[in-house]
């Protein structure tokens, strides 16, 4: 995606908050007249990269992004887990999506929910590194916690040892205080 023409507003009246909309084909980003230049500089990247995300969101074919990562957690949970219930089915969230970066996550599940978010850090990560991520999202549908039965169902995927390594090297590369394991959002 190509970078949008910027247009940076100094407002003595702005104290703290920094803003940024489009106006045609400018992104202009309203900043506090105190600001320092590298201030400047690190609030103009910031609010690019915000508004190219927010845009990718709702480009088209974004739902098929996201369709072919349900379909991938899908042929994973058939691969990995075993089938549960009467009705002899593998766990299934309700959706599985690409989300913006979070700041202390890969991903994250609620189980209450059916639901599994990934961020969008992974998307340049080797396959079987997303495929741990996934089977381990999974997992929560049918084990919320951390527990033995929970790291059964993990184990069978066969490099989430390796991927674990792979993420912990990922976060301490970049500088990120991500943990090596996504977690979920309503556990007990």
């Amino acid at each position: 995606m190509e970078d949008p023409k910027v247009e940076v507003r100094r407002s003595a009246r702005r104290t703290r908050t920094i803003s940024a909309r489009r106006e045609g084909d400018t992104l202009v980003v309203s900043i506090p007249a105190s600001a320092s230049r590298a201030q400047e500089q690190r609030w103009v990247a910031e609010m690019v990269a915000k508004l190219q995300r927010s845009e990718a969101r709702r480009r088209p074919g974004r739902r098929a992004e996201d369709d072919d990562l349900a379909r991938r957690a899908d042929g994973l949970a058939r691969e990995h887990l075993d089938p549960v219930g009467p009705d002899g089915r593998w766990p299934r969230p309700v959706w599985v999506r690409w989300v913006p970066p979070m700041r202390t996550r890969w991903a994250s599940c609620t189980p209450s929910e059916g639901t599994i978010r990934v961020s969008e850090r992974l998307r340049d990560v080797p396959g079987w590194v997303l495929d741990h991520v996934l089977v381990h999202e999974l997992a929560h549908l049918r084990e919320s916690g951390h527990g033995p039965a929970f790291r059964a169902l993990e184990a069978r995927y066969p490099r989430s040892e390796r991927a674990i390594g792979y993420l912990e090297g990922l976060s301490d590369g970049a500088g990120l205080d991500i943990g090596s394991e996504p977690d979920v959002d309503d556990e007990d």
